[in-house]
């Protein structure tokens, strides 16, 4: 049995029956969660655990494909972790404004369960009132970025189940707080720059959740690492820990720092009741996705942003 299949790969795991039964071997599909021993959780959420010696063969097979209503499911538990000021609902799309601080707590994306036409001048007016411009978040299968339109901002939502990551144990090295502290906001950068004073409001805001920011150690006055994390539930019963604004100071980069803070605010929501943690990342940005899949995130769908030409 190969131990190069990492783990929570979707597998095929055959094994052979004890005595008794008509048939010799069968298979069970799944998530591998273990090799030694090997335990495999089938769709139903059955963990199966067969010996060693009654393996006949293990194989990866492609990603489970994500449902539409997955994407959505998590959409909505991500809105509610970065939920801007405001919201309202308008035809079963999802209003969020920021006072223009980030593309997501400032735009209107189809999020409910029966979504209708596409209500442009209700939007328009709606973000005009707030002296913002409008703009769509289009995820994937929930809504396509009408002809004629500019779009921009790819961006990958990566998650995991939170038992398929390594966590750390032991003494934390980080400090969690529910406000972002001096320390905290010395480091913290929106496309690198300082952030204007609105962002304090927003960064602290979540609906029907918890949020926390992290940060690890201080020299000098300044955090080597920062990271904000969000719990809260989607609509399929999935608790969610969301990673946002993760920053290693420049000179202290590539020494792990990134992946133990983000590990050990994962690990504050595990002890918070999350069962799942999902993160945003810019599809360009190669090797923070290189790291957070290293720490065992899978794709699960992109986002784009919309707007009429012109």
């Amino acid at each position: 049995m190969t131990s190069e299949i990492p783990l929570g790969t979707r597998v095929v795991l055959r094994y052979r029956l004890p005595p008794g039964y008509a048939q010799v071997v069968t298979d069970v599909i799944g998530e591998l969660l273990s090799l030694d021993p090997p335990r495999v959780r089938s769709k139903s959420g059955e963990v199966l655990e067969i010996a060693a010696d009654r393996v006949v063969a293990l194989k990866a097979l492609g990603p489970r494909p994500i449902r539409t209503s997955e994407i959505r499911a998590l959409e909505r538990a991500a809105a509610d972790g970065w939920p801007g000021i405001e919201q309202e609902w308008i035809d079963g799309w999802l209003l969020r404004y920021g006072a223009g601080f980030t593309g997501r707590a400032n735009s209107a994306a189809p999020l409910g369960d029966s979504v209708g036409p596409l209500p442009l001048d209700r939007i328009r007016q709606w973000f005009a009132l707030r002296g913002e411009d409008f703009r769509l978040l289009l995820p994937d299968r929930l809504g396509a970025v009408p002809s004629g339109w500019h779009s921009w901002d790819e961006v990958a939502v990566l998650a995991a189940d939170i038992d398929n990551i390594v966590l750390p144990d032991g003494p934390a090295m980080i400090t969690i707080t529910d406000r972002p502290g001096p320390e905290w906001l010395s480091l913290y950068r929106y496309r690198g720059s300082v952030p204007p004073p609105a962002a304090v409001s927003l960064l602290e805001a979540v609906r029907d959740g918890q949020v926390a920011f992290g940060h690890l150690l201080v020299v000098d006055g300044q955090p080597l690492a920062i990271a904000r994390a969000a719990i809260t539930s989607a609509p399929d019963g999935r608790r969610w820990v969301g990673l946002t604004a993760v920053e290693v100071a420049p000179q202290h980069r590539r020494h792990g720092l990134g992946t133990l803070i983000c590990a050990r605010m994962i690990r504050w929501g595990l002890d918070n009741g999350a069962t799942h943690a999902y993160l945003q990342v810019a599809v360009d940005n190669e090797p923070a996705i290189a790291m957070y899949r290293r720490l065992g995130f899978i794709d699960h769908h992109h986002y784009r942003y919309a707007r009429p030409e012109g």
